[in-house]
């Protein structure tokens, strides 16, 4: 397509043409490789049209001077912009972005939670401008996707509080900050510095990255001692931050993740950099009633992000199945704490990539699934002792982190920290009727509706009512009723809330 548009009305008239959806990636040119990246990934992730803006926006600068100095190299932006996968380049002046007089435009303030702290603390005004324009350009654009890098994590913060606020359909894609070979985020900036600026930034980012290193071991930050290691080095640091990541206020002893970003300044030239720190690996939680999806929606998730699938329903219909084979008084505390003293639940991966559930070396995948210990596991699940030895097993496999788990009460006792919670649901209509095509594919004798209908509203009755962790939607979770959607749109759903609230850099790691 190779397309320059330069106009407004052009770019309406562009987009009024196209049969594709629109994935946008805004710059103030002087592109570098960080841009590249955003738009190859932009270009190898979907099939719609990718459109890159190269707009130095007035708005978000501190100074007519730093305006001024701002580097453009506009027709080598537009190679490397086409080079890269750009199907169409928008280029308006500022009079095409902000006509005079004209009362249409919305000059926005950014939230003023995210805007006050880090860059926000010297830069009063920026982010307005910030916002102003990207909303200016999306309306404009009215993209499906919208692609932005994380070394601006602030900025990205603040514009999708602005989405959410002005209930924009667009998704924002983030991708992790790009560094030169010497460890240096790419920016348009850079080559504003002398050689000798350039070693000061090399020094910031490299103890930025050691302070990651210690974390990792001790589990926490000296910014005292990091700032005045930093000062000690002739670096100018305008602000030197641990911050939660998401309201970026003060680091909490809870939070798992967390943010240490800084600001330096090379000369005349200010840059920043940062870097996320985790005490363990990101946890997804997934809660719902009996026939909501969950076993099968949690396995394709833990596939699609490479994370490990704790299927805690398994281990209670493990030890239920147990329990019937070994003939267990499960009423009587003796033969309970016995057998649980012996209990051994593994899981292991089989030859078709799927996972296979152990109790005491007896493989019992298929079994578990029987009618029969569907009518007990709730009554099992409900005794204090068990509950109680399965919430230990399944916290020490999820002591480092980086797992999908799902069941009745992952969000709300299992992991209540989890980074991302999920209640996922269904109508009783519609879990009978996948109960029942799953019990039918497996060979099982044809069931009646009604019959499996009335089972489920007992079991749902039995989960919420008990007295020990009681089925219930944790209060940060977010719900999903899956009536009328496929496996894989759910999938996808859960996916995106995932990549929407972990950084990409973490996801890499």
């Amino acid at each position: 397509m190779n397309k320059i548009i330069r106009k407004t009305e052009e770019l309406s008239q562009w987009r009024a043409s196209l049969k594709s959806d629109i994935n946008f990636i805004p710059t103030m040119g002087n592109l570098h490789d960080g841009h590249q990246k955003l738009i190859s990934i932009s270009k190898s992730s979907t099939c719609n049209i990718n459109l890159v803006s190269i707009f130095v926006n007035p708005l978000q600068f501190d100074s007519k001077e730093d305006l001024k100095s701002y580097p453009r190299s506009i027709d080598k932006d537009i190679e490397i912009a086409f080079c890269n996968g750009a199907d169409a380049i928008f280029i308006p002046n500022v009079i095409d972005i902000f006509p005079p007089n004209n009362k249409s435009i919305s000059y926005l303030k950014a939230s003023k939670e995210l805007s006050s702290a880090l860059c926000g603390l010297k830069r009063v005004g920026h982010f307005d401008g910030v916002c102003t324009v990207v909303y200016r350009l999306l309306k404009l654009v009215q993209p499906k996707n919208l692609y932005l890098g994380e070394k601006d994590w602030q900025q990205i913060l603040i514009i999708k509080n602005l989405i959410e606020e002005k209930n924009l359909k667009i998704n924002i894609v983030s991708v992790p900050t790009q560094r030169d070979s010497d460890g240096v985020p790419f920016s348009s900036r850079n080559k504003l510095l002398s050689k000798n600026e350039r070693n000061i930034l090399k020094i910031f980012s490299k103890e930025l990255s050691h302070a990651k290193n210690i974390f990792k071991k001790d589990k926490k930050i000296d910014l005292k001692q990091l700032t005045k290691k930093l000062e000690s080095k002739n670096i100018s640091v305008e602000y030197l931050e641990h911050l939660n990541p998401y309201s970026l206020k003060k680091v909490q002893a809870k939070d798992n993740l967390s943010i240490l970003a800084g600001a330096i300044k090379c000369g005349q030239t200010r840059l920043i950099d940062h870097v996320f720190l985790m005490k363990r690996n990101p946890i997804i939680a997934i809660d719902g009633p009996a026939g909501s999806g969950k076993s099968t929606i949690t396995k394709l998730i833990a596939k699609e992000l490479n994370l490990l699938y704790l299927d805690t329903g398994a281990m209670y219909r493990a030890i239920s199945w147990l329990f019937m084979k070994e003939k267990i008084d499960y009423a009587k505390e003796s033969e309970l704490n016995k057998i649980l003293r012996d209990i051994s639940i593994i899981f292991k991966s089989n030859s078709c990539s799927q996972q296979d559930v152990f109790i005491n070396h007896f493989c019992v995948t298929e079994e578990i699934r029987s009618q029969e210990i569907s009518s007990i596991v709730s009554k099992v699940s409900s005794i204090k002792k068990v509950r109680e030895f399965l919430v230990n097993e399944q916290r020490k496999i999820g002591k480092s982190g980086g797992l999908v788990a799902e069941g009745r009460d992952i969000g709300t006792t299992v992991f209540p920290d989890a980074e991302i919670k999920i209640f996922l649901t269904a109508s009783i209509d519609e879990r009978a009727k996948r109960r029942k095509s799953e019990l039918e594919l497996r060979g099982n004798e044809e069931i009646d509706f009604n019959q499996l209908r009335e089972l489920i509203r007992k079991r749902d009755f039995e989960d919420s009512t008990r007295e020990i962790s009681p089925l219930k939607k944790a209060n940060n979770a977010i719900e999903l009723i899956t009536d009328g959607y496929t496996i894989n749109e759910v999938v996808e759903k859960i996916i995106n809330i995932y990549n929407l609230n972990i950084p990409k850099e973490i996801q890499l790691e």
